[in-house]
């Protein structure tokens, strides 16, 4: 089973949303949403209309980088509706909460037995970035994920192969 465009952004996604102040387990829904939503966008769904967040500048923004409007939250310019289960607060799609269990199951176990190496990965590429980048929609998608997606799923296929192979060695 090999790592995807899918699965990089999701896991870009999440990095971005953690280095940029959502706790863990919500950054996690946000990448898995996120990887849905621009899924669904390449196969051309009729998409709703999402607000936009209105901000005057881009220093704006870099002071109250995620915000929270009636039933969406705003990481940057880019939003995402949101839901209630179980007390936490999840981001949807499709009247589908995306949560950290479906993270895991969904992207987490594709990169079994080394996501915490990857998801380092991901954090460090994504501090390289001026956070300006990080804030906008636009800017995120071509300049950290567009450049990236094909170069780290083949890298972190790879890694995950050599992974699985050393792990059946060592208990064969």
């Amino acid at each position: 089973m090999s790592i995807g465009r899918f699965q990089v952004m999701a896991v870009l996604q999440a990095a971005r949303a953690y280095v940029l102040g959502m706790p863990l387990y919500l950054a996690k829904s946000w990448g898995l949403n996120r990887a849905i939503f621009y899924a669904a966008a390449k196969k051309g769904f009729k998409k709703k209309r999402i607000p936009t967040r209105y901000v005057a500048a881009p220093e704006e923004l870099k002071k109250k980088p995620i915000e929270r409007l009636k039933n969406m939250w705003f990481l940057g310019d880019e939003g995402a509706y949101i839901t209630k289960k179980n007390g936490k607060i999840y981001f949807t799609i499709g009247g589908q909460a995306q949560t950290e269990e479906d993270f895991r199951k969904q992207i987490e176990e594709r990169f079994e037995p080394i996501f915490d190496k990857i998801w380092e990965e991901a954090i460090k590429i994504v501090k390289e970035f001026d956070v300006s980048i990080l804030l906008s929609q636009r800017q995120f998608y071509e300049k950290v994920y567009k450049p990236l997606r094909d170069l780290l799923a083949e890298k972190w296929s790879k890694m995950v192969q050599m992974s699985r192979m050393k792990k059946l060695d060592n208990t064969g």
